[in-house]
């Protein structure tokens, strides 16, 4: 990857910094403010380079912009990516509050352009821990003032894209159908036990052994993580990290939809393509998995009480359906319909949305 690959991005700000006592290297880009202060949670990783940290975040801050925009949230697309020294249950908790106190740092020197909340390997109780830095700060627990972890919600949300999926894609409801959760993290785990009790058939995968005993405990079917991809089913639902349908396995994908919480599920625009070709449904991660920003922007910001917070992310489904009419209208596929309709959303504001 060149020097200009590895830079060109058309947000507007990124700032880094690395600490050597550490070994963290900490990545902040704001993709969007023209609707408001970038808001994007904290995600905490290894990877395999610096470069490679950028580009996640990058793609992270792009699609919190078109979340936000979709969703009629007043706020823009941000990110946070700490890459970390070590796998993050392998750094001491001495190790661990230094990092976070770089961090609310960082974001504190942005007096307000960005605000962070939970994300992949980061909870509540980490936010606690920024916000005696810095104010910038969704997701907090209860005891500290915050609206706590957005995971439910972001379940619920999945959910209802889920049933407007099956409906829209003729499968009717989600009672007897087979949904494929990839990941049984906090939002995959909870979408699993709402899926369950809509009667779904569940078949899930994680690499973590005792997540795994639990759904097995619960009647679910454990599928291997090398057979995920190619496991028939009526719903495959990736919840974990990004990047999982590239042109390949979009060719192969043995599902009628594609409706999950993780973000970017797309690795390249081709497979959305490929997904549109085949017939098989593919519900956009930024539309999906907004019940999250519905949590913390409208209980942090808006001052929505938790019926309106619920009103909203069950709306989520109605949102989706609307993606597929624009889909099938256009012709085009349900990604970009779902960023035709940001654009309209945002218009009256004068926002630009990545194309």
């Amino acid at each position: 990857m060149s020097f200009d690959d590895t830079f060109r991005w058309d947000g507007e700000l990124t700032v880094t910094r690395h600490d050597r006592k550490t070994g963290a290297s900490f990545v902040i880009r704001l993709d969007s403010t023209r609707l408001g202060p970038a808001a994007g949670g904290t995600r905490a990783a290894q990877y395999a380079s610096f470069a490679g940290a950028l580009e996640d975040a990058g793609k992270l801050a792009g699609a919190m912009t078109l979340k936000m925009a979709v969703s009629n949230l007043p706020m823009g697309g941000g990110k946070s990516v700490i890459a970390l020294p070590a796998p993050r249950k392998d750094i001491d908790q001495v190790t661990w509050a230094r990092i976070l106190t770089l961090h609310a740092e960082n974001i504190d020197k942005l007096r307000g352009n960005y605000w962070t909340g939970p994300d992949v390997n980061t909870n509540s109780a980490d936010m606690d821990t920024l916000n005696e830095t810095t104010e910038f700060v969704f997701g907090r627990s209860a005891e500290r003032g915050g609206a706590g972890s957005s995971a439910f919600n972001t379940s619920l949300g999945v959910f209802e894209a889920m049933k407007a999926t099956a409906a829209y894609r003729g499968l009717g409801t989600l009672d007897g159908l087979s949904v494929l959760i990839q990941g049984l993290g906090a939002v995959g785990s909870g979408l699993a036990t709402i899926a369950s009790e809509a009667g779904a058939r569940l078949f899930v995968s994680d690499t973590d052994p005792e997540r795994l005993a639990s759904a097995e405990q619960l009647g679910h079917t454990v599928v291997g993580v090398d057979a995920v991809l190619s496991t028939p089913c009526d719903i495959f639902a990736p919840c974990a990290m990004g990047g999982v349908l590239n042109s390949e396995i979009a060719s192969e994908l043995p599902a009628s939809a594609v409706v999950g919480a993780a973000n970017n599920i797309l690795a390249d625009g081709e497979a959305g393509a490929i997904l549109h070709e085949r017939g098989i449904l593919y519900a956009p991660d930024f539309v999906t998995n907004a019940g999250g920003a519905f949590h913390l922007v409208g209980r942090e910001v808006l001052g929505w009480n938790q019926d309106t917070v619920e009103e909203h992310t069950r709306g989520i489904g109605d949102t989706l359906t609307e993606v597929y009419s624009i889909a099938q209208i256009e012709n085009t596929t349900t990604d970009q319909a779902a960023r035709i309709l940001a654009r309209r959303r945002v218009d009256t504001a004068n926002v630009t949305v990545p194309a």
